[in-house]
C-alpha cells in the first residue's frame, strides 16, 4: 500500500472524516503531522501545498488536497488505484 501522510490538527472534524474514509479503504497507517503541536510544520505544509487549511493529504508523492478532494477522488473510483489496493 502506498504511504499516506496527512497534515492535521486535533479538533478538525474534516481531518477525522478523512482518516475514517482512509481506514475504510484499508489504510492501516497514516503519518500524521499535527500542525497545532508543531507550528513550523504549518509553514512547511503551506510551502508544499499552497493551502492553509487542514487536512492536507498526500498519498505517496501525490498531493490529494483536503477532505472534500479525498471524497471526490473516492467517488470517481480513483482512490483505490492511488492507494495501490
Amino acid at each position: 500500500m502506498t504511504p499516506v501522510k496527512m497534515y492535521t490538527t486535533q479538533v478538525c472534524p474534516y481531518c477525522m472524516r478523512a482518516k475514517s474514509l482512509l481506514r475504510q479503504r484499508g489504510v492501516e497507517a497514516i503519518e500524521e503531522i499535527r500542525i497545532d503541536l508543531h507550528p513550523a510544520e504549518r509553514q512547511r505544509m503551506m510551502d508544499l501545498t499552497g493551502r492553509r487549511t487542514v487536512p492536507q493529504i498526500f498519498i505517496g508523492d501525490t498531493h490529494v488536497g483536503g477532505c472534500d478532494d479525498l471524497y471526490e477522488l473516492d467517488h470517481r473510483g480513483e482512490l483505490a488505484a492511488l492507494l495501490g489496493t
